[in-house]
């Protein structure tokens, strides 16, 4: 039976953000793919998928985030308790005043968005993960679309299915689903129009 979503203590994602530059080595290092994701244990998924969303905004980076998270979320698909990245990216160093310098910057913002985003209907753990490991791979896949800006949408419900997931705000959780859902319709039936008006004109 699933226990309810998420079986621990709930803890702002600031916060664990907050411990994890505490834990981070002296400035002059460095640190590790999988020295961050030891450290955020079972909340390691939802932070990086809202990373790899964050990333998936800019238009250069935005078809290796989406690949990163595909692989990532078929892993949570699978029922993994975290992820698990190749050795040779797992291993890449990171410099430990750049990953201050980043959380620095996302950590405020998060904790003015947690004054509204909060624990709410409780959800089953394996369920969502699922889910939200589903709908990270479909809206991963429009990081890959070739046009500009079009990664823009995709990236911004990511980060918002990430959030609300990191928050167990099933309220949100909910929102972001079904924004994620009327997204990939209207960009089939855009696709299903298009192919429509070519295949006419020939």
């Amino acid at each position: 039976m699933d226990e309810p979503w998420l079986n621990m203590p709930y803890e702002p994602t600031s916060t664990v953000l907050d411990g994890l530059i505490e834990a981070a080595p002296a400035p002059a290092g460095h640190v590790t793919m999988d020295w961050l994701l030891a450290h955020l244990k079972s909340r390691s998924f939802g932070i990086l998928f809202l990373v790899l969303g964050v990333s998936g905004l800019i238009p250069l980076i935005s078809p290796l985030a989406g690949l990163l998270l595909v692989i990532v979320a078929f892993q949570m698909v699978r029922g993994h308790d975290g992820p698990f990245l190749p050795r040779r990216l797992g291993s890449r160093p990171i410099a430990t005043a750049k990953l201050v310098s980043m959380l620095s910057r996302i950590i405020p913002i998060l904790r003015y968005l947690e004054r509204f985003v909060r624990p709410r209907w409780p959800t089953p753990v394996e369920i969502t993960k699922r889910v939200v490991g589903g709908g990270v791979i479909l809206l991963s896949l429009g990081l890959f679309v070739p046009f500009p800006l079009s990664n823009i949408p995709f990236g911004l419900n990511i980060i918002l299915l990430s959030f609300a997931y990191l928050e167990q705000d099933g309220v949100l959780l909910s929102f972001a689903l079904v924004a994620a859902l009327c997204l990939l319709a209207a960009v089939l039936g855009a696709t299903w129009s298009t192919m429509s008006a070519t295949i006419s004109l020939i």
